[in-house]
């Protein structure tokens, strides 16, 4: 139906102006990140190395922000959580990490920590409010779609 098709239209260039945001962001030292919902160090564990990474993180729209220090010009890169779900477990020799699992296989499993334990719960909580406020895209098509005709007419 034509309102289905301009609701996907709609979604969509939100979508994508969420990413020429996340762009923008990338491009910007840290502290200049209007509004971030989370900011501080994080570890992330490089596999390839066997080893965990300090980087000053900025959590801003569903995007984590990894910065090389405070003083960066740019971010090194960034993890886009949108359908991302995030579990806390013991890795290695670290008794508390942050698993960030992917929506599909072909993405990245993250593994995150913080300094001590109340600032990964601080991490946590921050990460899981973040993420829940995106629903993919497909996701919120269909369950627009679910919904009985009475409650999508115009």
């Amino acid at each position: 139906n034509r309102f289905g098709e301009i609701l996907t239209l709609h979604l969509y260039s939100k979508e994508l102006h969420l990413i020429n945001v996340t762009r923008h962001n990338s491009n910007l030292p840290p502290l200049a990140i209007k509004s971030p919902e989370c900011l501080g160090l994080l570890h992330q564990m490089d596999k390839a190395k066997d080893v965990w990474v300090q980087h000053y993180c900025i959590l801003k729209d569903g995007c984590l922000y990894l910065y090389a220090s405070i003083r960066s010009t740019y971010a090194l890169g960034g993890i886009y959580l949108h359908g991302y779900t995030l579990k806390e477990q013991p890795f290695g020799s670290r008794r508390t990490t942050i698993e960030l699992k992917p929506p599909s296989e072909e993405f990245k499993t993250f593994y995150l920590c913080a300094e001590n334990a109340a600032e990964n719960k601080r991490w946590i909580s921050a990460l899981k409010a973040s993420i829940s406020k995106w629903v993919p895209l497909h996701q919120a098509i269909q369950d627009f779609m679910k919904r009985p005709p009475e409650e999508t007419r115009m």
